[in-house]
């Protein structure tokens, strides 16, 4: 009868988000748009950027002045004109793994995959010890959730220097996405050895730890927090295994902090007004937050479902009923307010 709000904030904010550019921008042709604005003090860079111009209009065949104006356009953000000299590089001078990693990093940026994936593998087919280019196709592979090539790249990486965390990182994310927690919380354990300070490694171990129910998620979501005392979705997580384990004091505590940081997080107040209406029947507070939930989020469903839930259990058949037709209204086959509209008649 009760719907549990229970979404998991799951943050590697740069890693997700590149995935969904990516996926849904790997097919795009048109250019890049070149919206940059130089910064007020760029006296020096224009003048580099003159000079290289001159030395190019007078030896049009030197790869290594292409190579270094497409670096200055790429730190510019001016991604096309970047890209256009990097392949003008790597046309002139083929030899060079520099260029086609560049020219990679170029279309890694502007979301080109397909050409950022063949300039790493041309890169490594001259330098198959490069680490930039092997760790730059292990994240592209993860992207793409392709899981066996993200971990063999990842691996390579490794081979040439065991002490970097991000391949481990990676490779956590995979095995987690694998369903493999055992080697994720290995691979998870071995970053925060190597950067005591890594967030991410932290909050992920917490999560898959509170998936399990083992309270060793408190500690991590704990070493989480002391790196990042703000992060909401962090204290979201640590609050609902508090929830979960019926410590709702400590749960409303934590879901009080988010709110003092983001006023707006909804599933802040949604989860408070849970507690007093499933777990303390306390009807009125319940209302008061479901009713804070919805006036962010007029779309939020399972909000007005609940309310309404209330209003039927406080004796106030009226107000749950529009609730129930609200909900009705946004999702018309949602089967717990049919069933709650079926009891109030």
């Amino acid at each position: 009868m009760f719907l549990y709000h229970t979404r998991f904030v799951i943050l590697i904010l740069s890693l997700i988000t590149a995935s969904i550019c990516m996926t849904s921008c790997t097919e795009r042709k048109d250019p890049v748009k070149e919206n940059y604005v130089l910064p007020i003090d760029s006296a020096q860079a224009e003048s580099e950027l003159r000079s290289l111009n001159e030395r190019i209009s007078k030896n049009p065949s030197d790869a290594s002045l292409y190579y270094k104006r497409a670096q200055i356009f790429l730190k510019r953000n001016v991604l096309q004109t970047a890209f256009n000299d990097a392949v003008m590089a790597t046309t002139i001078d083929s030899t060079r793994p520099e260029y086609f990693l560049l020219l990679g990093d170029i279309s890694f940026r502007g979301l080109q995959v397909p050409k950022s994936v063949k300039a790493y593998e041309s890169c490594l087919k001259l330098d198959p010890k490069n680490i930039e280019a092997n760790l730059k196709l292990a994240e592209i592979y993860f992207y793409l959730k392709a899981y066996t090539k993200s971990v063999t790249y990842s691996n390579e990486v490794l081979k040439l220097d065991q002490r970097m965390a991000k391949p481990y990182f990676l490779k956590g994310f995979v095995y987690k996405e694998s369903g493999d927690t055992v080697r994720a919380i290995s691979s998870f354990q071995t970053v925060t050895e190597l950067e005591p300070e890594n967030y991410d490694a932290h909050h992920q171990l917490g999560i898959i730890h509170a998936a399990k129910g083992d309270k060793l998620a408190l500690q991590y979501y704990n070493n989480a927090l002391k790196v990042r005392p703000n992060s909401t979705e962090a204290l979201y997580n640590r609050g609902l295994f508090f929830q979960e384990h019926s410590d709702f004091d400590k749960a409303i505590a934590d879901y009080q902090s988010i709110l003092k940081i983001d006023p707006s997080y909804t599933d802040a107040y949604y989860n408070q007004g849970f507690i007093a209406l499933v777990n303390r029947k306390d009807y009125k507070t319940a209302i008061d937050f479901f009713s804070k939930v919805v006036q962010i989020d007029q779309n939020y469903i399972e909000a007005f479902y609940n309310r309404g839930l209330a209003h039927e259990y406080a004796g106030n058949k009226s107000a749950a009923r529009e609730d129930y037709n609200k909900a009705l209204s946004i999702f018309p086959n949602y089967s717990l307010a049919k069933e709650g509209l079926e009891r109030i008649r």
